[in-house]
């Protein structure tokens, strides 16, 4: 499939109707006006979030927020924004950043791609994390993936030149796919020089969803690559995802 390939839109998401406790339904109630972005002039960068310059560092999909607010919490010289869809995740990374003062982390609930292409400026972010999507497993819905072609070339337009791109799964064919989506990539470079994954990261926290697959006798597969210098051309900068 063609990087430059016009793809019909395709949400990499269902929303699930998870129980919100009262707890996390007070917190998206009161706290999105701390910790969200909704003030923030656009497009969205660390001096129009922050005020300040600053690493930027994106999470899409944090779940329950745990690694976001890990690293958060460790480098404080960095500054984190989070993309998630499901209410009780967004709630409880909230009630999280309250308890722990947190202060250098903001959430916007919504759709990856449609924020990306709409809110997120160019060149804005320094690095960006996809840790333990849904892997979408049966192949009539590999088109829900969101690793895809389209998804990197969205991305190039937002992630600075030598900006890293780490993506963590432990569903063995996503992880294939994943890597030869990479490696086929005009725009990013693998980091290691055979092309493949990457031994886990000291820095990058456990998730629960890597303990999970842990339980069922999962390995997990990292992989990093760094935005290069290549131009995503007139016209291609914010295609439509499939």
């Amino acid at each position: 499939m063609s990087e430059d390939s016009p793809h019909r839109a395709v949400r990499s998401f269902v929303k699930r109707g998870g129980r919100t406790t009262r707890a996390q339904q007070r917190a998206l109630g009161q706290l999105l006006a701390t910790y969200g972005v909704a003030d923030a002039p656009r497009p969205l960068d660390a001096r129009s979030i922050f005020g300040r310059e600053a690493p930027l560092v994106l999470e899409i999909g944090f779940g329950n927020g745990e690694t976001l607010a890990a690293l958060a919490a460790r480098y404080p010289d960095k500054v984190y924004l989070g993309i998630e869809v499901h209410e009780p995740g967004i709630g409880h990374l909230l009630l999280q950043l309250q308890r722990d003062g947190i202060g250098n982390v903001r959430v916007l609930p919504g759709d990856a791609v449609e924020i990306l292409r709409d809110d997120i400026a160019d060149q804005a972010l320094d690095e960006v994390l996809i840790l333990f999507p849904d892997p979408w497993p049966k192949k009539r819905h590999h088109k829900r993936r969101i690793v895809q072609p389209a998804l990197l070339q969205l991305l190039a337009a937002k992630i600075r030149t030598g900006g890293l791109l780490h993506l963590a799964t432990d569903w063995q064919p996503y992880a294939e796919y994943m890597l030869e989506t990479i490696n086929q990539s005009r725009w990013f470079d693998n980091v290691v020089t055979d092309h493949g994954f990457v031994p886990r990261p000291h820095d990058r926290p456990e998730t629960k969803f890597e303990r999970r697959g842990q339980r069922l006798g999962h390995q997990v597969w990292d992989l990093q690559c760094r935005r290069n210098r290549s131009e995503t051309g007139p016209g291609q900068r914010h295609p439509d995802p499939a």
